[in-house]
């Protein structure tokens, strides 16, 4: 299971994250390039139709594939109460010829992604990594060097740890705990309920900026 929240931030104070995510987490970013293909299943894999997202990982020197497969959400009053997203996800590394083996199965391309940008992983109360990265869409089919934002101008964030059936709740606390340092800067949510960019960046932005990171937020 991975516990996550996610938001937005408006690129001109990405720096300005950078500084205060290194100054939290004490750790160096990993620059972040991953190809995502969404591939969704025809009927004759079951009634309910299944979405898996492989995903390559162009920072290496020789890329690497991972298939994920993602759960529905959990739900019920004890999700209700908790601030971030606690979902099931099945993760295995794959050869570069899990496209054609998907494909013979039966998944079919549904669309793709291209996520670049830098991450952050540390111990705080738990494993947590730190993405931010610009979507792009690709205008021809894998065509990652003329791939587009699309969403000009605007970086997604997400914070995501992993976590168990028995020790979600302790997870998503010190995922909430750690939210509320980046609070100034943008709001984090649950996925799909995202709030906007903050009226505060600007001038948290520019705080961090002219001092490095030093002042507490």
């Amino acid at each position: 299971m991975e516990c996550v929240v996610q938001g937005i931030i408006e690129t001109q104070h990405v720096e300005a994250l950078e500084i205060l995510l290194h100054g939290l987490c004490g750790v160096r970013k990993e620059r972040l390039c991953i190809h995502e293909l969404c591939l969704k299943s025809v009927a004759n894999l079951g009634l309910v139709s299944s979405e898996i997202r492989l995903i390559c990982d162009l920072e290496q020197s020789e890329p690497t594939w991972t298939v994920r497969h993602v759960g529905g959400a959990m739900r019920g009053a004890v999700a209700d109460q908790i601030s971030v997203l606690v979902r099931p996800v099945v993760e295995s590394k794959v050869s570069k010829n899990a496209l054609r083996i998907l494909n013979s199965l039966g998944y079919k391309l549904d669309h793709e992604l291209l996520r670049v940008g830098f991450a952050f992983h540390f111990q705080r109360g738990a494993q947590i990594t730190v993405t931010v990265s610009s979507i792009n869409k690709m205008l021809k089919l894998h065509a990652t060097d003329e791939a587009v934002p699309v969403t000009p101008g605007i970086q997604l964030v997400e914070v995501t740890a992993p976590s168990s059936s028995e020790n979600y709740s302790e997870v998503a606390a010190a995922v909430s705990s750690f939210c509320e340092y980046l609070a100034p800067l943008l709001h984090l949510s649950k996925p799909g309920n995202s709030t906007g960019v903050v009226p505060t960046a600007a001038a948290a932005a520019a705080s961090l900026i002219s001092d490095g990171g030093g002042t507490k937020l």
